[in-house]
């Protein structure tokens, strides 16, 4: 995976901030990962940071003066704070302590590494690294969303073991994951100027005012395409179908609960999309005779009619202008051959398919994409690399791409 990469970050300048956590010692490793692929990496550490790792470690591995102080003499005008991060063409918190991001999160910058990140003129990516009980603690969560909000990007954290011995969420990625993601973000951006509308997660069809027709659908398969949409550089809108999944940041989010809510969505903005993607796994039925009180249970069972829902995919698809399109076959037997008639049906020129029974729910999934030219395989991993090999082959069959 670093090998794959390691290419887009060659020349790319990074400044790694360090926060005071266990994880630091992790940051080192990271530090010569970014070094080893061409990058040029200056280091910048809380007083904290330095309990647990020499600032000599990551001079040594960087190549260059590692930086505490907002005063530091070293910089001719006095302001670290702000020369430090000019040149750079992304900002790593990494760890990002639950201390850190409540200062990011509230505009607090008392130190270096916090005025840096409010004074920064380039994105900032924070890995969060705390106890499992501080990263659930209701005031971290709300730091989060924060932080997501403002248009920081939160890589992980992840559940594991952690140093004081209790195993759950709140463990900081690996260095070789974090490394992969700053790779995605400093690489090419094959859809620059193109804009996204893609659908995700399940729908919820009525029967009545609290019972209704669903399915296993997680989102995290859509919501996965989305990110790596924005990470490719498009302009991003996601319908998402009920799901408590945080939005991808740098997406444009639509909440919709029906199929006909969806199709609304989907069709007031389609105009002005070059890209379709259907992820969602939309009902073809809604209930024609819902109920709008919560129906008893008696000794007549509820006679409950259903109504085809309108085909968003093949509609699209129609279009005189359409969108390039791309379809998701979710099947439980006879893949190919189901896949590859959905593709003729729908008059789409990309379908992605997968096994229903390995992929709703998980974490990771696997692809068979069916086109003109035959099929192409992408491999198991997480549905996040899952849908950056997706994007990328979106990205290499645009029209005039």
């Amino acid at each position: 995976m670093i090998g794959h990469k390691m290419s887009e970050l060659t020349g790319k300048r990074i400044l790694l901030g360090l926060t005071g956590g266990v994880a630091a010692y992790k940051a080192a490793e990271l530090c010569r990962l970014f070094v080893k692929a061409g990058a040029d990496v200056q280091v910048v550490m809380t007083e904290s940071a330095c309990r647990f790792v020499a600032p000599l470690t990551l001079q040594a591995l960087s190549g260059k003066p590692v930086y505490l102080d907002m005063w530091d003499a070293r910089i001719a005008n006095n302001m670290a704070h702000i020369e430090l991060s000019r040149d750079r063409d992304l900002i790593l918190v990494a760890p990002a302590t639950a201390n850190f991001m409540a200062k990011l999160a509230h505009g607090f910058a008392d130190d270096l590494l916090s005025t840096l990140c409010l004074a920064r003129e380039t994105p900032l990516y924070v890995a969060p690294a705390m106890n499992r009980q501080m990263w659930g603690n209701a005031a971290t969560q709300r730091n989060a969303a924060q932080l997501r909000a403002d248009g920081v990007y939160l890589l992980g954290p992840d559940a594991g073991e952690q140093a004081c011995g209790e195993t759950g969420m709140g463990r900081m990625l690996e260095p070789e994951q974090l490394y992969a993601h700053i790779a995605t973000a400093l690489g090419d951006k094959p859809l620059a100027g193109k804009r996204v509308l893609l659908t995700a997660g399940p729908t919820f069809e009525p029967i009545d005012t609290v019972r209704g027709i669903t399915n296993l659908s997680s989102g995290k398969m859509g919501f996965a395409v989305a990110q790596a949409a924005v990470e490719a550089g498009a302009q991003v809108t996601l319908v998402a179908g009920p799901t408590s999944l945080a939005t991808p940041t740098g997406a444009q989010r639509v909440n919709v609960t029906t199929a006909r809510e969806m199709h609304r969505a989907v069709m007031d903005r389609v105009t002005e999309a070059d890209v379709f993607i259907g992820v969602a796994a939309v009902a073809d039925y809604h209930v024609a005779n819902a109920s709008t009180q919560k129906l008893k249970k008696s000794q007549c069972k509820p006679q409950i009619e259903l109504s085809e829902n309108p085909d968003i995919l093949a509609e699209v698809a129609a279009l005189a202008d359409a969108p390039y399109c791309v379809g998701f076959a979710a099947e439980t037997e006879n893949l190919r051959e189901y896949a590859q008639a959905k593709r003729l049906r729908k008059s789409i020129p990309l379908l992605a398919a997968n096994r229903a029974d390995r992929a709703f729910g998980q974490d990771e999934n696997e692809l068979i994409l069916f086109h003109e030219g035959g099929e192409t395989r992408v491999p198991r991993a997480s549905k996040l690399e899952v849908a950056r090999g997706l994007i990328r082959e979106i990205a290499a069959r645009l029209p005039n791409s």
